[in-house]
């Protein structure tokens, strides 16, 4: 349960005492109006009750593996080990589904499908804490957070209160979730502007991301970013787009902007993966489990000071990164 020996100074920002944890996969979870049912994984702290869940939405990217149950380990094993219930699901984006673009007129993101097997999870929380021992009367249902990692970010935001255009009937769409009580949005999408500021493999494969808005997006969120994360392939303006969940909602949001960070934050889909051959770090990946471990527990937990006193560190440690907030 030691710390990677390369943590640096992320070791000075405050965490709780780690635990075993466990896992248990694949949860199979009825879905009858979705093209498969629902695969999920649920890893839990081996001792402890009352326990806060996160659902943690995975991205996209080359692996065969990550964008599924299976990746996101340095977040779900840390965010586990350090008191909460972390669930993930393997939406039909995956590249372990391998779904073609005819399969349904929104592949290949699913953006909508993903959202909703966030909502079937919540739906079933009860059948899956029942279902195994290891678990059964240790969740604390009334405090559930989100979390989503690039595109992940854009399914969390949705639950969060972010806003879009269906560009096949021109509806508003609202997909938020009162559940939903905090959110994480780690290299999350920004604003789509009317298409101002999107490339054009967005605004050809992409339609979805045109209108899509995060001014209605009120839950209490901590924005990460990279302060390298250009994700030119998508966006035009750079890293200030991942930033826009912070700058363009309402509030109370804070942000936490990560030192030679790029998409991958140091590695948070996996360890040692090719998603962030370039941005691989333990100490910025240590960074980001940590100040967000700690704005989760006192978000939940209002009476627990660990996020001030994360600030207050990371404060002192400019060159990793910095915190603000609203």
């Amino acid at each position: 349960m030691n710390d990677h020996a390369l943590i640096g100074d992320a070791e000075k920002l405050p965490i709780s005492a780690p635990t075993p944890v466990i896992s248990i996969s694949p949860v199979i979870l009825s879905a009858p109006d979705r093209i498969i049912d629902l695969h999920i994984r649920v890893s839990a702290p081996t001792t402890g009750n009352d326990l806060p869940i996160i659902l943690l939405s995975h991205g996209q990217g080359m692996s065969n593996n990550l964008s599924s149950l299976n990746g996101y380990s340095p977040l779900a094993n840390f965010w586990a080990a350090h008191g909460f219930v972390v669930i993930q699901p393997t939406h039909l984006s995956s590249k372990s589904l391998s779904l073609g673009a005819d399969s349904s007129s929104e592949a290949p993101l699913f953006w909508r499908s993903r959202v909703l097997d966030m909502k079937i999870i919540l739906d079933q929380l009860e059948k899956i804490e029942t279902a195994f021992p290891q678990i059964k009367g240790r969740l604390d249902h009334s405090r559930i957070a989100v979390a989503g990692h690039s595109m992940g970010g854009h399914t969390a935001g949705m639950l969060m209160g972010a806003r879009l255009i269906d560009p096949e009937n021109g509806s508003v769409v609202d997909l938020s979730d009162s559940r939903i009580k905090v959110g994480v949005l780690l290299a999350a999408p920004g604003n789509g502007n009317g298409g101002i500021g999107l490339t054009q493999r967005v605004l050809t494969d992409y339609t979805f991301f045109r209108d899509y808005s995060v001014a209605d997006m009120a839950t209490p969120t901590l924005v990460v970013v990279g302060d390298s994360d250009n994700s030119t392939h998508l966006s035009t303006r750079g890293t200030e787009w991942h930033t826009d969940p912070y700058h363009s909602s309402k509030g109370p949001k804070s942000l936490l902007t990560l030192v030679g960070g790029k998409h991958g934050l140091g590695g948070v889909s996996g360890y040692d993966t090719a998603e962030a051959v370039d941005d691989e770090s333990p100490e910025r990946l240590s960074v980001v489990q940590r100040v967000t471990w700690a704005y989760l527990r006192s978000t939940l937990y209002p009476d627990d000071s660990v996020w001030h006193a994360a600030c207050d560190a990371i404060g002192k440690l400019s060159a990793l990164g910095k915190v603000e907030s609203k």
